[in-house]
């Protein structure tokens, strides 16, 4: 592989011990902390249907929540290039993910809204077409192996 390398360093440290660690399947907690340094813990669980807390984040959260991020801070930057002026960016991005079988399961698809505000009218298709070239290029995206869409919204200031 040629190019540069960037690394990831986070610790995942389980906090569900409940005095028997997992000798019975439903009595142990899925609670676990997510670190790394510099940066504010994050408190994490299993989603509500796997046994988790629903006031923690989960790993189906993280996901989405990464591939929006990943989007906006991409076509932010497209934007910039084109010099498209942004002045705000909202998402709710929603994610559908389909247990097979009992025994595992996969994400079909992401779907990202996001609602952008800009200043110029007259660049309203090219900011909507952007959101095209900020999938292509997003990092995370390109990196997982189920559809990500896209469901923009341009509004102008």
């Amino acid at each position: 592989m040629s190019g540069r390398e960037h690394h990831y360093d986070v610790n995942v440290r389980w906090t569900g011990n409940t005095g028997k660690g997992t000798a019975r399947y439903l009595e142990y907690g899925r609670d676990h902390d997510i670190t790394t340094p510099g940066k504010p813990l994050i408190r994490g669980s299993a989603d509500p249907t796997f046994l988790g807390q629903s006031e923690r984040w989960n790993p189906e959260d993280l996901l989405v929540a990464s591939l929006a991020e990943c989007h906006m801070l991409t076509y932010l930057a497209l934007c910039a290039r084109d010099r498209i002026v942004v002045t705000a960016y909202e998402d709710n991005a929603t994610g559908t993910m389909t247990e097979e079988g009992g025994k595992s399961g996969r994400f079909s698809e992401v779907v990202l809204a996001p609602v952008v505000v800009i200043t110029d009218a007259s660049k309203t298709a090219r900011a909507a077409e952007l959101h095209h070239e900020a999938n292509q290029t997003c990092f995370i995206a390109n990196s997982v192996n189920f559809p990500v869409r896209h469901q923009p919204t341009i509004k102008v200031e």
